[in-house]
């Protein structure tokens, strides 16, 4: 059994799902929102979404964990801003001693959905259904689950990598 932590980084809100690996088999641990103030400071967000995760963690006690790359858009400050709640995220990996992958929304929705191109609610409702989710289920927990939906699918893959590792 391989127990994965997806995360999908977020200034205001950070999803996050943990799923157990079981062979084929997928397993629903937990799933969430850390909703962050956008009245706090964005250094104290960062600080918030660091602590939330790192909680998770100790938590959950997952074996590795997996974060949705940053993808550029039209605005660059919006993708720097990203890039820095990715980080709080990567970093709460690392200091557990967690190895830490990434994988882009493309390899994410075809992982999940079959089709790199999916929507948001295609995504959700492929999550919904390989994981047997019943209830409420936010936007940002589906997509996080769908990156550790995603490592699970992928780990042993030449195509997967650690964050940082170069290609």
């Amino acid at each position: 059994m391989i127990r994965v932590l997806g995360i999908d980084p977020g200034s205001r809100h950070t999803g996050y799902g943990v799923v157990d690996g079981h062979g084929n088999r997928l397993v629903h641990v937990t799933s969430g929102t850390i909703a962050v103030p956008g009245s706090l400071p964005f250094p104290e967000r960062l600080g918030v979404i660091f602590a939330r995760i790192d909680a998770l963690i100790r938590q959950t006690a997952p074996h590795e964990c997996a974060v949705e790359d940053v993808f550029m858009s039209r605005n660059a400050k919006s993708a720097l801003i990203l890039g820095q709640a990715r980080g709080a995220a990567v970093v709460a990996g690392v200091q557990a001693g967690l190895p830490v992958f990434e994988y882009s929304a493309l390899q994410i929705k075809q992982a999940v959905a079959g089709f790199g191109k999916a929507d948001k609610e295609q995504v959700k409702q492929m999550v919904r259904t390989l994981l047997r989710v019943t209830g409420r289920l936010s936007s940002h927990a589906a997509d996080a689950l769908a990156v550790a939906v995603c490592h699970l699918h992928s780990r042993t893959s030449p195509l997967c990598r650690q964050v940082g590792e170069q290609r």
